[in-house]
């Protein structure tokens, strides 16, 4: 996997590894081979001083491995600038190559550093009622390595289908919907618009809804879990009410659904981080169907809910069109809820004292994974 902020390169050369295998003194190179890939140990110091240490040395490129089970995101921060390709593999990859006598590599990245532009698409239905504004969002870009139907065509066209019933009626409260940019590098997009908001636009905000990842195709029927009650971390005041809003209507149509942790990295975070209250659904990514969700909604456990998450597979074959017919009238409902409900003064319905900070970048309680491109991503 490619690391963020790597240089641009395409070198074919012999694999070495400094003294200390994880390459946090500049003195662990004493003596390395110029234009060798140096075969670097995750662990005790930054990405980028363990690069920087490997670049200084000679090293025509890098290569980081895991030292724990699980795929490994690398950002080496924008402070980073030699231009080498610089990649990350897994600890079991890693620890084999380590053995391997006599290594070369051939190493390719084509990378771009710089600005780039990108947009937010906001549309807005106005209320009967002026005053209070129910939005909702989902991120419209996808990682490069395919064309993210699930993640997140599924969300984007479930606003979509939303949006287009909503404006057959007269809401009595403002409707925003918002397609993300950009939220796979960060929920920059969303972050970008909450941080522009006045203090009277952010009063104006009586909730959020986000809607990342909803026809997985061995799907989980997930909701944020605004009270904290699972997770032990809430929401901003009201994001449990949200929470039961949704969960209700599931239960109405015959699906318990499980609480997923609102540290999960995506769009709601930006809001959250304002104190506006949040919730959302999510039908899973690359985290494993437990037996026991598998007995709940079916599926196959042992797998992943969406095998072909943040990948090439991601084309529309892949997205499970029962999950996304079932979610749309889940989108929808808690859409009209909220749109024509006269009191948008969420009760707090919080079982728990702690806020959730919007920077903070944890695993979902159920899934022990993470979502987008840098969510997960470590500097260390």
């Amino acid at each position: 996997m490619i690391a963020q902020y790597s240089g641009n390169g395409n070198v074919t050369a012999a694999v070495t590894q400094p003294s200390s295998a994880t390459g946090c003194a500049a003195t662990a190179f004493a003596g390395f081979p110029v234009g060798h890939i140096a075969l670097l140990k995750r662990g005790d110091c930054t990405f980028s001083v363990k690069a920087q240490n490997a670049y200084l040395a000679g090293a025509s490129g890098v290569v980081f491995y895991n030292n724990a089970e699980g795929e490994l995101r690398i950002d080496l921060q924008e402070a980073f600038t030699p231009n080498i390709p610089v990649v990350s593999i897994s600890q079991q990859d890693g620890e084999r190559l380590a053995r391997t006598a006599g290594l070369q590599l051939r190493l390719t990245v084509q990378a771009v550093r710089g600005s780039i532009r990108t947009s937010n698409v906001i549309a807005e239905l106005a209320g009967t009622s002026p005053g209070r504004v129910v939005m909702m969002g989902a991120h419209l870009d996808s990682v490069n390595a395919g064309p993210g139907i699930n993640d997140n065509g599924s969300g984007v066209a479930a606003l979509l289908e939303s949006a287009a019933q909503l404006a057959r009626s007269k809401p009595r409260n403002t409707v925003r919907i918002a397609l993300w940019g950009a939220e796979e590098l960060g929920n920059l997009g969303s972050k970008f618009h909450v941080g522009a908001l006045s203090p009277a636009q952010k009063e104006a905000l009586a909730l959020y809804l986000n809607f990342d990842m909803i026809g997985s195709p061995n799907a989980g029927f997930f909701v944020y879990d605004g009270d904290g009650s699972g997770s032990g971390f809430a929401g901003p005041q009201g994001s449990g009410e949200i929470e039961s809003v949704l969960a209700d209507d599931y239960r109405r149509r015959g699906v318990q659904p499980r609480g997923v942790d609102l540290r999960l990295s995506t769009d709601q975070l930006s809001f959250a981080s304002a104190g506006i209250p949040v919730g959302g659904l999510f039908s899973g990514h690359d985290g494993i169907k437990s037996a026991q969700e598998a007995a709940l909604w079916g599926g196959t456990s042992g797998t992943a809910y969406d095998a072909c998450y943040h990948k090439a597979c991601d084309v529309l074959a892949n997205a499970d069109t029962s999950a996304f017919r079932f979610n749309v009238p889940a989108v929808l409902a808690a859409a009209w809820h909220f749109a024509m409900r006269p009191d948008l003064s969420l009760a707090s319905a919080q079982t728990t004292a702690t806020q959730t900070p919007g920077t903070t970048r944890l695993s979902p309680l159920h899934l022990h994974q993470k979502h987008g491109a840098v969510e997960g991503t470590s500097v260390k």
